[in-house]
């Protein structure tokens, strides 16, 4: 079977990936020991990601970078003649230089309003009073329940079966303060380590990552291997990179427009909920959902009413709906469709795994994955299904095969 070749049309590309993944499922039989020791792999697989998160994270999250850092870096080495090292130091610097600099300006405003949240609570609950009543019938069916089960429990119980009952330790005064100390001061402490790893990871893949990806190649034992494991490794970069790229465009300008109307509708602070909503569209759904709720808070602190304290997260929801149903699809539907319900599945599994890092590289890790599948034969039908919604005119051409022009492949 011929590898996948660079197609621009969408629709004669889909239609030959389907010729493909059928040719496939006809051919493949496999037995009850094959898919044993397939989940087996993939469980085994699992687990290592989960409990060697620490070290696995950090080098997934510097591939990942660099494929976004990878055009500057050609731009640097090749046009301005400059060493690589040199032009991988630059860049790392100015990325984090960047991000340093941000973080600054908006870290003030922040723990202002951390320290403010005690005072502007008894606020919130005066602005909540008319969610008061049915926040009391969901308590007091809730406690229902509750109790309901605990009668349940201990008739069960005492028909014969032993109670256990489980003691809660101790708390000394001030020891729950000394708990999150300390929890704060280990969870710093491992960030900085993840976070070192990570730039020293990305530095090496920054100045030496093609002549890692050069001896890979090498050892390939015929030259169809060698062709195939070039075009993965090119349409990885080319396709990760432009979505990387394109959706942190795409996020500065959301980011820019709420900055905007948080500047207009007069709540404090805007710069500070810019950069929210910018880091918030780089998670699907979640991070939208989440942002609107904080603006929704946020309003309540500051304006009078619930109707007005409703505007700008209205505003949040009109420019997340324009870039989600409208520019996004019309840059990236030519290069990067990915089935909507997967995409979801992905996210909140790789958040369930790795957190809000996980959630982040769900997409990106989601479309290494279905190009791999589509350059290696076995794995076709998956990524055939991994891909997004066929448009009618792909439809026809995969049932009329005959006005393909890969049909003869």
């Amino acid at each position: 079977m011929p590898p996948v070749p660079d197609i621009d049309d969408a629709a004669t590309f889909e239609a030959h990936q389907q010729q493909r993944a059928i040719e496939v499922v006809r051919r493949s039989r496999m037995s009850v020991q094959t898919v044993c020791l397939l989940v087996l792999t993939i469980l085994a697989v699992f687990y290592t990601l989960y409990f060697a998160a620490a070290i696995i994270l950090p080098i997934v999250l510097a591939l990942v970078v660099n494929l976004l850092l990878s055009a500057p870096m050609r731009m640097l080495h090749f046009r301005l003649r400059l060493p690589k090292t040199l032009a991988a130091l630059l860049l790392i610097l100015c990325v984090f230089g960047v991000v340093g600099a941000i973080g600054t300006a908006i870290s003030v405003p922040a723990a202002g309003w951390i320290a403010r949240a005690p005072q502007t609570m008894a606020a919130l609950q005066a602005h909540l009073v008319v969610l008061r009543g049915p926040i009391q019938m969901i308590q007091a069916a809730n406690d229902r329940i509750a109790n309901f089960l605990s009668v349940v429990g201990g008739q069960r119980s005492h028909g014969g079966g032993a109670q256990v009952v489980l003691l809660a330790p101790s708390s000394t005064p001030g020891g729950g303060l000394g708990t999150f100390g300390s929890s704060v001061l280990l969870g710093t402490r491992a960030f900085v380590g993840q976070l070192f790893t990570m730039m020293l990871m990305l530095f090496f893949l920054l100045a030496q990552g093609d002549s890692l990806l050069r001896r890979f190649v090498e050892i390939m034992p015929t030259f169809a291997d060698k062709r195939r494991a070039v075009q993965i490794a090119y349409q990885i970069e080319r396709n990760v990179s432009l979505y990387l790229t394109t959706i942190t465009i795409i996020n500065v300008l959301v980011g820019l427009a709420n900055m905007v109307q948080c500047w207009v509708f007069g709540l404090p602070n805007p710069l500070l909920w810019g950069v929210v909503a910018f880091l918030l569209n780089y998670i699907p759904i979640i991070g939208p959902m989440t942002g609107i709720v904080v603006y929704f808070v946020v309003s309540l602190f500051v304006f009078p009413s619930i109707l007005q304290a409703l505007l700008p997260p209205a505003v949040y929801l009109c420019i997340h709906l324009m870039e989600g149903e409208t520019i996004t699809p019309m840059v990236l539907a030519r290069r990067f469709t990915l089935n909507p319900v997967l995409v979801m599945g992905s996210l909140m599994f790789w958040d369930w795994l790795w957190g809000v890092w996980g959630a982040f590289l769900s997409v990106p890790l989601l479309a290494v994955f279905k190009i791999i599948c589509d350059h290696v034969d076995v794995l076709t039908p998956i990524g055939h299904i991994v891909g997004g919604p066929t448009r009618p005119r792909t439809v026809q051409s995969a049932i009329m095969p005959g006005r393909s022009k890969w049909h003869a492949d």
